[in-house]
């Protein structure tokens, strides 16, 4: 195979999900991440530059092949652990101290909450994440946040592809510490890289994800803009997921200014078997952020806002503290007044309002199972006890995700075309 080969298997096989670092790390002249004609965001080679190494490089960094649980390092002895939920030290209920950033963001405000007091207090120079992009309304883009204010901008979870890694090189050339913020698989790439590249340990300070569920494909925002809305997706210039509430509406805008609002349950609908994902997404090892810091999740009862309270929800997060830093981080939070805890939750809360995470953790080992028997690209995994949630899965289910999975392959539902520019 050749490199270009090589490093297109990856996005072939579903297991792309788009995070740019494979162009940081092979720079843009060589990689770039372009909208290809599926329309998602890929890394497309440029001209003949590729070498193998280059690729060996990329694939061990590359969270579609390698996703890793919390770093040994990062366990000590207040340290626990769940089957489910992983390594963690405390998890509580929290969100923004200030109404405003606590309405503005997503659920309760939390990560934009911490992200602000960082920045103001001077622990980090600046945020590393994502907000909505300005080229394409639907797609997040990196963005570099060196105050409060512009934190706060770019509030707001964003369901579709986004590329926030696209030059984490160069900003860790900039010998400044920093945050980041990003979905686990984001958080896995970055971990990835810390093996490699001793500078992400001494400037990226901390971590940190929301409990993520996947985003919406390219064709499901089509299908949503153009058959639930009636809208032409090429007349859209704003799209906000949720936020101004929790979780706010979904909210569209369009060059001739009219908007469009709808609630979030119709956006994804009222429950999991309505949702669409990316193939990646459904085969995902790790939803929960067991590599940052800090994962912050939503907290609706059954896992879903309830339709008839959508608009009197002030906004709630549940915080996965799973380092010491990030549990100190929270402490001086509250303690400076940007964040406000209240109560002391557990696992087994945790799979009240997240029943989809907690199914998926169980049958991803199985799904996996039945992507090798097919012969797809596997990402390699530690410390996340797949083998042990498959175990607790039992036979006949083991059985039905493995199968389910195999068939999903044989149908097409694993597989994309090479990237190429759409």
């Amino acid at each position: 195979m050749t490199p270009a080969e090589r490093l297109n298997r990856i996005s072939e096989d579903a297991m792309c999900i788009g995070c740019g670092l494979c162009q940081s790390v092979a720079g843009p002249a060589t990689v770039r991440m372009e909208i290809v004609e599926n329309g998602y965001e890929r890394p497309v080679v440029q001209g003949e530059g590729l070498t193998h190494e280059m690729v060996d490089r990329i694939l061990d960094v590359c969270p579609g092949t390698r996703v890793d649980g919390l770093p040994e390092g990062e366990v000590n002895d207040s340290t626990q652990s769940d089957l489910i939920w992983g390594a963690y030290q405390n998890m509580v209920l929290g969100h923004a101290k200030d109404p405003e950033v606590r309405h503005r963001g997503s659920t309760g405000g939390v990560l934009t909450a911490l992200g602000m007091y960082l920045v103001d207090s001077g622990e980090v120079d600046f945020i590393l994440h994502a907000r909505a992009s300005e080229q394409v309304p639907t797609f997040g883009e990196r963005a570099v946040s060196e105050t409060a204010a512009a934190v706060l901008e770019g509030a707001g979870s964003r369901y579709g592809p986004t590329a926030p890694l696209v030059d984490v090189l160069e900003q860790l050339d900039r010998g400044r510490p920093f945050a980041f913020v990003g979905k686990p698989c984001d958080i896995a790439a970055l971990r990835n890289l810390a093996r490699l590249d001793e500078r992400v340990n001494t400037l990226v300070r901390y971590m940190l994800t929301p409990v993520c569920g996947g985003f919406m494909p390219p064709q499901g925002m089509s299908r949503f803009l153009e058959k639930d809305l009636g809208v032409d997706p090429e007349a859209v210039t704003g799209f906000r997921y949720r936020g101004f509430g929790c979780p706010g509406p979904t909210r569209v805008e369009m060059a001739n200014g009219d908007v469009v609002e709808k609630a979030y349950t119709d956006f994804w609908g009222t429950d999991e078997s309505m949702w669409v994902l990316p193939f990646r997404c459904k085969v995902c090892p790790d939803g929960i952020g067991e590599a940052a810091d800090i994962a912050a999740s939503d907290t609706w009862p059954g896992g879903s806002p309830d339709p008839e309270t959508e608009g009197d929800d002030l906004g709630t997060n549940a915080l996965v503290v799973r380092t010491q830093r990030g549990a100190e981080l929270v402490a001086r939070s509250v303690a400076a007044g940007y964040l406000q805890t209240t109560d002391t939750v557990d696992p087994r809360y945790m799979d009240s309002v997240q029943p989809h995470q907690r199914a998926k953790k169980l049958a991803v080992g199985a799904r996996h199972e039945g992507l090798r028997a097919e012969g797809k690209t596997v990402p390699r995994t530690a410390r996340l006890r797949l083998d042990a949630l498959m175990a607790e899965l039992g036979e006949d289910n083991r059985v039905f995700q493995r199968d389910g999975t195999r068939e999903r392959v044989r149908i097409g539902k694993a597989s994309e075309p090479a990237p190429r520019r759409g």
